[in-house]
């Protein structure tokens, strides 16, 4: 009896029962399958959360773009790299993860239903076979789902990648155009080198940092914000930098890299180079042009701000000197920095540079080369001392009373100085027919002490005449209408009276360099 119910009723029981339990395999694998698959999905989700917000190292399989491996010390804008570095990340982890899960899930299953089962095997197989068809079924079926996934993932980012890019381009296109509105398409000018710069490097407003940045255009580094190594966040355009949080600009060329002017981009630049020989009176001169707008400023003329440190020391020492009628001293010979200021406010702000180079300069060829600045003004003032001209000495008769001191005039002959300071110009590039030349004779409150020149300062056809017959420069003059678009000419006295203002002969010289 023992053996017809273990060799005959228990099989038949357990045939019975395993009968009724297949069709409840396609649910149980189906199921299992199911749970596979929404596991394999949660990973994914965990992955991705990771890579693109914990960044904790088990979320790493690349190395990163660090700053400090990068030519210019900062951090790359997402989409111009870290992006897809994140994706290929993605890629690997989820891989991974994908072979991890699946080998997890078949190993126990293994383990429980057939290698280690709490139960007899008699139930524990079945059931494990079913468990392994679910496994092989979401195994079969989570890699299209989490590949469409990495795809659309892929085309979000190469869509954002575009879209970033473009808007780089556009804001770097703005940019260009509104330099060009400032008439700016070659660069700014350095007031040290005198070359154009395209762009200016700035460096990073933390006052810990001071690294300095090339190029901080909308591109790799930031679409609208730059971030430095030392994280610090700093604009990257000319329009995005208000008064008061405009960065430093420095030169670009290597022979140069000191600092421009904190104003340099923001607005139109105006060239002055004062011309002249040695004594000519080209220091006072600019000193009184720029103490005239200063008191137009204070009158309800344009306003003026001198553009930087130096510029400002330079100017309060030579109003001093303006104030007490005393004698500039003399330029250095070395290569002059711009004085530089701006005039105006808001749309109609100009950043003005006023160079005074000394007069030995003009006089060897040498020399007058370096004065590369020339070639970026289109208005030049040529300060011409006619006690420097010989036949000022020979013709004209003193009145009486104290005579004329020879040694407050110059020594250099305007017509060699004009001559060599026109052919350097013009070799530099310079376009002087599409150019306009003040003439400034200077010292005429000296002269019209001495009975030397007319008591009244005379339009510009007044003063050529003067010059022509008088002081026999009709060649000099010719020459200047030969080689300028237009000329203009201006007796000047370069002397500040108690009200802190200046000759009126000054104010209409100013009013006409700084036209147009």
């Amino acid at each position: 009896m023992a053996e017809i119910i273990a060799f005959v009723l228990i099989p038949a029981v357990y045939l019975v029962a395993l009968g009724a339990f297949i069709p409840f395999v396609p649910a149980i694998a189906a199921l299992r399958g199911l749970a596979l698959v929404s596991q394999l999905l949660a990973r994914y989700g965990t992955t991705v959360f990771g890579v693109l917000y914990r960044r904790t190292p088990e979320f790493q399989t690349l190395p990163p773009y660090r700053p400090q491996d990068e030519e210019v010390k900062a951090y790359r804008n997402y989409f111009f790299g870290p992006g897809f570095r994140d994706l290929r990340q993605l890629l690997t982890l989820a891989r991974r993860s994908y072979a991890t899960t699946v080998g997890d899930a078949f190993r126990a299953v293994t383990s429980r239903q057939f290698a280690a089962p709490t139960r007899s095997r008699a139930v524990t197989v079945p059931y494990g076979v079913a468990l392994h068809l679910g496994l092989c079924l979401g195994a079969v079926l989570a890699p299209p789902l989490i590949g469409l996934l990495l795809i659309l993932h892929a085309s979000v980012l190469a869509l954002l990648t575009v879209g970033a890019r473009l808007v780089a381009g556009i804001l770097r296109t703005v940019d260009r155009a509104f330099l060009a509105m400032r008439r700016l398409r070659t660069g700014m000018l350095c007031p040290h080198c005198f070359e154009r710069v395209p762009y200016p490097a700035y460096d990073c407003p933390s006052s810990t940092c001071r690294r300095r940045h090339m190029d901080i255009r909308p591109g790799r580094y930031g679409i609208f914000r730059r971030r430095c190594e030392c994280g610090r966040r700093m604009p990257t355009l000319l329009m995005l930098m208000s008064r008061n949080s405009r960065l430093q600009a420095y030169c670009v060329h290597p022979h140069c890299g000191k600092p421009m002017n904190t104003d340099a981009g923001h607005m139109r630049e105006v060239v002055i180079p004062l011309i002249g020989g040695q004594a000519a009176g080209k220091t006072q001169l600019m000193a009184a042009m720029l103490l005239s707008l200063e008191h137009a400023a204070a009158n309800g003329g344009p306003a003026l701000t001198l553009a930087d440190e130096e510029s400002d020391a330079n100017y309060q020492v030579l109003r001093e000197v303006l104030h007490m009628r005393g004698h500039t001293r003399a330029t250095q010979k070395a290569l002059p920095r711009a004085h530089s200021f701006v005039l105006g406010r808001n749309r109609s702000q100009r950043l003005v540079h006023l160079f005074d180079t000394a007069g030995e300069r003009f006089v060897d060829r040498d020399d007058t080369d370096a004065l590369r600045y020339a070639r970026a003004a289109r208005t030049f003032v040529f300060v011409l001392d006619p006690m420097a001209v010989k036949a000022f000495w020979t013709t004209m008769e003193p009145a009486p009373g104290p005579l004329l001191d020879r040694t407050l005039g110059s020594t250099v002959d305007p017509e060699e100085v004009f001559a060599r300071s026109v052919q350097a110009v013009a070799a530099m590039g310079a376009p002087l027919d599409r150019s306009r030349l003040a003439v400034a004779v200077s010292k005429t409150d000296l002269l019209t002490e001495h009975g030397l020149a007319p008591a009244r300062p005379g339009d510009s056809d007044d003063t050529r005449t003067w010059l022509c017959e008088v002081l026999g420069l009709r060649t000099l003059v010719q020459a200047m209408d030969l080689h300028f678009r237009e000329v203009r000419f201006f007796r000047t006295a370069a002397v500040a009276n108690e009200e802190a203002g200046v000759d009126a002969s000054v104010t209409g010289f100013v009013e006409w360099c700084l036209r147009a």
